[in-house]
């Protein structure tokens, strides 16, 4: 009995004070948006919500419309046609009915694009992802020397030797050897292109999409909001393998930050172990923990 409530101790601790490796990723039948890491996704969310109550009356409203006219104006329910030419007071609803509707569409929009693309904070760190045929490559903008490094598909041959075989979080096409990492909480400042073909930068999570485009530099930000380990995809078609492009960001707090970047000025690889280690490390002694109480 005292080993039993000594586990569930030992388990809450964990949960209390670890840091879990939450992945953010599709999922079957998935039918919304994925859940918000950031302040400008959360308004997303909120956007695509606010504009089903004027989706869906809308069609309800042509729906209905389309039903009168096929019952009331067939051939057999009306055997001699009206030829009326017009109507002015359906003319003026008409008109000014979507045009009402189209400005409560248009404000909350255009302010919801000017946050993401005119950050009023400065950036506290900067990152350049260049775009190749087919896979990213980083370049972060601290101190005298770059740390650079490219981002791959995972494959599968690779999972073990890269500590990575658990599909839930790594998942199949998504998962790739170097994850970009940054801290949490921190204004994120993007810097995208591309050397070859243009591609394109998205998030889901964070709700950040950006062409890559060769010879023109495209600039985004984000701010998470939470740790975890989140995925996106190359959404431009670039060539035979745009469908093996994933995006992989890690997010973790400042001390795993400095920790990681100190260690990946000399092995990027390493770093990337070592980090991995102390995150999903946690969270495995968590599941540890719970099996005892069990």
């Amino acid at each position: 009995m005292k080993n039993k409530a000594f586990a569930v101790l030992a388990a809450l601790g964990c949960l209390l004070f670890a840091s879990t490796a939450f992945a953010d990723q599709p999922f079957e039948w998935q039918k919304g948006l994925q859940p918000p890491a950031t302040s400008i996704m959360e308004e997303i969310r909120w956007f695509e919500q606010y504009t089903l109550w004027f989706i869906v009356p809308v069609t309800l409203l042509v729906l209905v419309l389309l039903v009168i006219v096929v019952v009331k104006f067939r051939e057999g329910a009306n055997p001699v046609p009206s030829k009326t030419s017009h109507n002015t007071a359906i003319e003026i609803v008409w008109t000014l009915g979507p045009v009402v509707a189209l400005l409560f569409l248009a404000v909350p929009s255009f302010q919801l694009l000017n946050k993401q693309l005119a950050p009023t904070e400065e950036p506290e760190l900067t990152i350049k992802a260049t775009g190749f045929q087919w896979y990213w490559g980083y370049e972060y903008q601290v101190g005298d020397s770059p740390l650079s490094f490219d981002s791959l598909l995972l494959q599968d041959g690779d999972r073990a030797s890269a500590g990575k075989e658990d599909k839930s979080v790594y998942p199949r096409l998504l998962a790739v050897d170097n994850e970009l990492v940054v801290p949490v909480g921190k204004h994120v400042r993007l810097l995208v292109t591309a050397a070859d073909v243009i591609h394109a930068y998205a998030m889901p999570s964070f709700g950040i999409k950006i062409d890559a485009v060769p010879g023109r530099l495209n600039e985004t930000w984000f701010k998470a909001d939470r740790e975890g380990l989140f995925y996106g995809q190359c959404s431009e078609l670039c060539g035979k393998d745009h469908a093996f492009m994933p995006i992989a960001i890690r997010v973790v707090s400042q001390e795993k930050y400095d920790t990681w970047l100190a260690a990946a000025a000399t092995n990027v690889g390493e770093a990337n172990k070592a980090l991995m280690a102390s995150v999903d490390g946690a969270d495995k002694s968590v599941n540890v923990a719970q099996n005892a109480a069990q």
